[in-house]
């Protein structure tokens, strides 16, 4: 039996599409994060936290590029409708990684006292980015149609995810760094958490009202059962975290790790959750991922290409976190 099937590749596509939007949103969502909650307090902090996220942040940033080149080859039609609603919000979020590198860069080349504007520029360009996500992930959710209702909350789903990218951007810090720049993002993780939980309620209450498929899929038994394990497992990792966040800094540094890894849990349950409520749909109640996609004999090709160039990329990206594994020390630019 021949498991290169149309339906088969639309179906492989899809679920590399989403592990790699996944990915980008968990790995340059911490670095996107640290951007956000730049402690411009203190010019030691700045540095370390930049140190914290220097070996990585391009690499990061693969998953985007990797997601958005899959859905253009794999889905070209979802492409053109999503990007084509999309188009405002897309031009800013690239704007703000523009001017995250520019700023990551020339915050090394200036003099001494101008470094604090290419850190402000840093953090405005996370902030940016960041919205332009968040802004970006509503609009999806209220089916890619732009009215008063879904600018407003598209706006507050820019704010939550923007949240969200703070809560992992600080738990990776509390694992990376110690002292009082770790209790800083103990402080800040509590804060942010609070706003992630109000998103994720927000979008939970939103979508299944504005989306008819996404009421059936989470309310029809037996599947209902099974998907409720989804949203029941991302609020005790809320629990736990808060918990977590209150013990920590431990003696030893012992548990520094936990509250990433339970962001981690968080982002993933979330992640799965919207996509269970829109499959197949690949453009919301317009266009089912079989519809969007390309041929049998471009996808059997592209297939082949994925087998090599994914495996290379999960690779080098596990090298640098093994080979810059430890606590961030001082900032060094040679």
């Amino acid at each position: 039996m021949n498991f290169l099937t149309a339906e088969n590749l639309a179906l492989v596509f899809a679920g590399l599409t989403a592990l790699a939007v996944l990915l980008y949103a968990i790995l340059d969502g911490y670095d996107l994060g640290v951007g956000i909650t730049l402690p411009m307090q203190q010019e030691a902090w700045r540095d370390t936290a930049i140190a914290s996220i220097g070996p990585f942040w391009d690499a990061n940033e693969t998953w985007l590029v990797l997601a958005v080149g899959l859905l253009l080859v794999a889905f070209p039609a979802a492409h053109s409708a999503i990007l084509h609603a999309l188009y405002l919000p897309a031009a800013l979020l690239l704007i703000g990684l523009i001017l995250r590198g520019v700023a990551f860069d020339f915050r090394a080349k200036v003099k001494p006292e101008r470094k604090i504007r290419w850190d402000w520029t840093f953090k405005f360009g996370s902030l940016l980015a960041t919205f332009s996500q968040g802004f970006m992930l509503g609009i999806y959710v209220m089916g890619l149609e732009y009215s008063v209702g879904s600018v407003v909350f598209a706006s507050f789903s820019g704010l939550c995810v923007t949240a969200a990218y703070a809560m992992i951007g600080n738990a990776w810090l509390i694992g990376k760094t110690s002292g009082d720049l770790q209790r800083h993002a103990i402080r800040q993780c509590k804060l942010a958490g609070v706003w992630t939980l109000a998103g994720i309620l927000a979008v939970s209450a939103i979508n299944p009202l504005v989306n008819a498929n996404v009421y059936q899929v989470w309310t029809e038994p037996p599947l209902a059962y099974l998907f409720a394990a989804i949203p029941l497992l991302c609020f005790a990792m809320f629990a736990l975290g808060y918990l977590a966040l209150k013990r920590l800094p431990l003696p030893d540094d012992r548990g520094a790790w936990l509250p990433f890894f339970i962001c981690k849990v968080i982002f993933v349950c979330s992640f799965v959750g919207l996509a269970l409520s829109f499959y197949p749909f690949v453009v919301p109640n317009q266009m089912t991922l079989y519809e969007a996609a390309s041929s049998k004999e471009s996808l059997t090709i592209i297939f082949f290409g994925a087998v090599v160039v994914i495996p290379i990329i999960a690779a080098y990206t596990a090298v640098a976190y093994y080979a810059f594994r430890g606590k961030a020390d001082g900032l060094k630019y040679y």
